[in-house]
């Protein structure tokens, strides 16, 4: 489909992005849709994003118009909306007339895919998880997961031009079904707001409250993210005697159940709830000295990337795609809280500057304007401007 003139006189493409499971509190996938349509439309193209919310409203923002539908709202998720309603999205859809399509949900929108299919517009499915994991930590048996997720990965491979997943580990599921048109995008982190100088003594002593260490977890609070992980590490450390105090970052229906074992337990923790303030949020990930990335489905790992940004190395669980992200600047551990305690020990005897160095250089492999390269390749769209170098075309 060729490029058309579209509403602010450049020559580009309309990009219309569905996602759910977004809130105002979300984590990565917020983070991620933000960073790409902002430098969509700097790349000179219209990206149009439509999520579901508590009401309807339709607003220009510095990533690009930004669509919301009433959503309904899915039990036990703390908050979670989808877009339920088909014939609603359709005409919508239809009234947007979209050059490209990408969704960041692989369950109930998956039927787009067929709609762009008969309306021959080129689309991509975005894979932020793997769908065995998922279903594995909601407790679904390994085999049953795994067969589960090839049906699903089956159909999804059928309905999308091209499904785009951040790294190879993500990859593989597809690779299993022999699905041939996967393609590879890794995510990006802001290297500029989060970066090493940030980090605050004032600040780490304000959290540690007289502790040696102070652990950090940025991670929404719901069973696929096994949060509790982090507390069992503490836990674990503290019984080792390593005077060790966590921070939790991020909301989410376990939070009453977490907050109520850390006070019953008498573990040093302080539960920040959902940091809206992005600059504060990089304060205290260059504050902190180890950052937790327990959850075992992550398909790259945003806040963990941050928190490399920042200089903050990682212990990460090695079920996930973390451990091929943070590289030699964290350790990737096996599910259980003697190897994460462990980890984060074998991080502390590194000495402070050359793994907080470690941290950055690895982070700094990730900037955003690699990852949209590879994400507006994978639409096959011409870039008519590159952010900071407004001479260049593809």
């Amino acid at each position: 489909m060729n490029d058309t003139i579209r509403a602010g006189g450049g020559a580009g493409l309309r990009i219309v992005r569905l996602a759910n499971f977004v809130t105002p509190a979300s984590g990565g996938l917020r983070t991620a849709l933000r960073e790409l349509g902002k430098r969509y439309l700097e790349a000179g193209h219209e990206p149009v994003l439509v999520v579901p919310g508590d009401a309807e409203s339709d607003t220009m923002t510095p990533q690009g118009r930004v669509i919301t539908i009433p959503g309904t709202v899915l039990p036990g998720t703390g908050g979670y909306r989808v877009l339920a309603g088909r014939s609603r999205l359709i005409t919508l859809l239809d009234e947007l007339a979209p050059d490209r399509l990408e969704v960041s949900d692989r369950t109930t929108l998956r039927w787009t895919g067929e709609w762009a299919r008969r309306r021959r517009v080129p689309s991509l499915m975005v894979s932020h998880e793997t769908a065995d994991g998922v279903l594995r930590t909601w407790g679904v048996p390994g085999t049953f997961a795994e067969r589960a997720a090839d049906r699903l990965n089956r159909r999804s491979a059928w309905s999308y031009s091209r499904i785009v997943c951040t790294t190879e580990w993500a990859e593989r599921e597809f690779i299993r079904i022999g699905a041939r048109n996967v393609v590879r995008a890794p995510l990006g982190v802001e290297l500029d707001r989060c970066r090493p100088g940030r980090r605050s003594t004032v600040l780490r002593a304000q959290y540690a409250d007289g502790a040696d260490v102070l652990l950090l977890m940025c991670s929404r609070l719901s069973v696929e993210k096994r949060p509790g992980m982090a507390l069992d590490a503490l836990a674990t450390l503290r019984e080792r005697g390593l005077r060790a105090a966590l921070v939790v970052a991020g909301e989410g229906p376990l939070h009453g159940s977490l907050t109520r074992r850390a006070r019953e337990s008498r573990l040093p923790v302080h539960f920040l709830g959902h940091v809206a303030d992005r600059d504060a949020l990089a304060d205290l990930q260059a504050a902190a000295d180890i950052c937790l990335a327990p959850g075992p489905a992550e398909t790259f790992g945003l806040s963990a990337l941050e928190a490399l940004a920042s200089g903050t190395p990682v212990v990460a669980s090695a079920s996930s795609a973390l451990p091929e992200v943070i590289g030699d600047a964290g350790i990737a551990a096996p599910d259980m809280p003697s190897a994460f305690a462990d980890a984060v020990r074998e991080l502390l005897s590194r000495p402070e500057p050359a793994r907080r160095e470690a941290a950055r250089a690895r982070a700094e492999l990730f900037g955003w304007d690699r990852a949209v390269a590879a994400f507006l390749a994978a639409h096959d769209a011409h870039t008519s401007r590159i952010p900071g170098d407004p001479e260049a075309a593809l």
